[in-house]
């Protein structure tokens, strides 16, 4: 980090102050990845990070969301959490498949923040928290009409803009059906510039070594080519979050 960071860093964390916050505990990277997505513009990313405080201390109260509050959607077993790969992200894995529609909102908001805090937590090591980011794989095998969920994706990108700014390293998607294509064009339309660039679509086998070199096969599934078995979501242990 150079002096021009650290500089505005102390500014965020005066404004922080002045907006009757504290940043205390917070380390330098986690206050950079608001920073990033607020242009480097001191005041505002210290508006967004309380703002982030305010709904954290609201919807997250006990610190994490509790699989109990979430068994629906666990017991759908369409998500899975490999840890970390080559490159230090963790990696999570989507079988859109196994993905309905929620008839309730807050339960699945409630599902994206668990996942998220999981996923963010499987990335830390040895309790260094920082600027964890990580690799999604998205797997649209078998995927029907009935797996699209527009709502839920816009609800799902709008958590991640709101509350987990720079979280996300990479976006693999892969076995993406021809009908598909038109979901997508409206769903890239919220996206902004820098998520889009994220967005990888395999669609040969070049692309899927490429994959399979950037997340290592030490961590990706054998079904993706790797040598790693695939752990449910649910089955991944944290210590910063089990419960």
């Amino acid at each position: 980090m150079d002096k021009n960071q650290e500089e505005t860093i102390a500014k965020m964390r005066e404004s922080i102050q002045k907006l009757g916050s504290s940043s205390e505990g917070f380390e330098d990277l986690s206050l950079m990845r608001f920073l990033i997505v607020r242009s480097m513009d001191a005041s505002k990313a210290a508006k967004m990070f309380v703002e982030w405080q305010k709904w954290r201390a609201s919807f997250v109260p006990l610190g994490h969301i509790p699989e109990s509050e979430i068994r629906d959607e666990l017991d759908a077993k369409k998500v899975y959490l490999q840890g970390r790969s080559r490159n230090g992200h963790s990696l999570m894995i989507l079988k859109v498949n196994k993905h309905f529609p929620s008839k309730d909102q807050l339960h699945f908001k409630k599902f994206m923040v668990h996942l998220m805090d999981k996923t963010i937590a499987s990335s830390i090591r040895d309790n260094a928290i920082g600027n964890e980011r990580s690799i999604a794989l998205v797997d649209m095998e078998e995927m029907s009409y009935k797996n699209i969920d527009i709502r839920g994706a816009i609800t799902g990108i709008q958590i991640l803009k709101a509350y987990y700014p720079e979280r996300l390293a990479k976006l693999y998607m892969i076995n993406m059906p021809g009908f598909f294509a038109r979901a997508w064009g409206l769903i890239s339309r919220i996206l902004e510039k820098s998520s889009l660039e994220k967005v990888v679509f395999v669609k040969n086998e070049e692309e899927r070594r490429e994959m399979i070199r950037n997340i290592g096969e030490e961590v990706l599934p054998k079904e993706y080519g790797g040598q790693a078995k695939l752990v449910l979501l649910q089955h991944f242990s944290s210590p910063l979050l089990d419960n």
